[in-house]
């Protein structure tokens, strides 16, 4: 069975591998102290197969890593998270396990670096973000999106839409910095009595400290964004597992190469800088509401 989605597991193999090599063990010493064969720790570290929680426990005390956060960040990335039934008391995993037999692979890798990621840095062009969507919003873009869908599987979605939303609450809350083309908030989506609500609520979540929006106007002209939209996953304590993802009709491309990582946060910082800034942003926001 494999334990969370791919690209999650490649970037936690690529992490337990760094930390045998820094412990000085090689595979097949690793593998002896946990008691398996050596071709399990390599299927780990590759991603070709994922890993229990238990299992990264044995591997991190065998590797002598003792840092909480460093053991939890680790943790969460195998799956961690809320228990699951059947499974035993030390098996967890995240809230959208429930949907994976609903939901496409890629949209539960996206769900799931989302869930774990300490920062989230986007460009939209065409739609609000996910993490910022009223549900009435929500469900306009759902139906624009399918096309023609049945009215549950349009409810769903918007569920899992909303649940998303959670990892903006809490002691340890995502921090969310995106840049919304002009484009964004004059889509009428739904109606002008649901854009209204949106664009209210783009202006209520970004008074959270920890969300920081900017416009782009249409009097900004061209731009490096102009290509499309994208986000990056930043994580906290290791770089190397952050990730680029780039959204299609029907797919979703996630970039892991340092060069890809590099080029894309020079380009969101060169987005940034040509934006407004966070409060004028905000006003922008509030004037377009106001018919301004």
């Amino acid at each position: 069975m494999r334990y969370g989605p791919a690209v999650r597991r490649r970037k936690l193999g690529a992490e337990l591998r760094r930390q045998r090599e820094l412990a000085g063990l090689t595979s097949l010493e690793a593998a002896r102290a946990v008691g398996w064969h050596q071709s399990k720790v390599s299927r780990i570290e590759t991603g070709a197969s994922g890993v229990k929680p238990a299992d990264v426990a044995r591997l991190l005390d065998a590797y002598g890593v003792t840092d909480p956060e460093l053991r939890a960040l680790l943790g969460a990335l195998c799956g961690a998270g809320s228990p699951v039934p059947g499974e035993g008391a030390g098996a967890r995993r995240g809230w959208w396990y429930a949907y994976r037999d609903r939901l496409p692979p890629a949209y539960l890798d996206f769900i799931s670096l989302e869930s774990e990621a300490s920062r989230l840095s986007t460009l939209e062009t065409t739609v609000v973000p996910g993490l910022l969507q009223t549900p009435a919003y929500a469900r306009a873009v759902t139906r624009a999106a399918l096309g023609d869908p049945a009215p549950e599987q349009v409810e769903e979605l918007v569920r899992v839409r909303m649940a998303r939303q959670a990892v903006l609450r809490g002691e340890q809350p995502l921090e969310v910095c995106a840049v919304l083309d002009e484009a964004v908030l004059r889509h009428e989506v739904g109606g002008p009595e649901v854009m209204a609500g949106q664009l209210r609520h783009l202006v209520e979540t970004g008074s959270l400290g920890h969300v920081r929006l900017h416009v782009l106007p249409f009097s900004s002209g061209g731009h490096i964004g102009i290509t499309g939209p994208f986000v990056i996953f930043s994580f906290p304590r290791i770089a190397d597992l952050d990730v680029v993802v780039l959204d299609h009709l029907t797919s979703s491309l996630y970039l892991e190469r340092k060069e890809d990582l590099r080029a894309y946060g020079a380009a969101f910082t060169t987005l940034r800088e040509h934006a407004l800034s966070h409060e004028n942003s905000l006003e922008f926001i509030a004037g377009i509401n106001d018919g301004a």
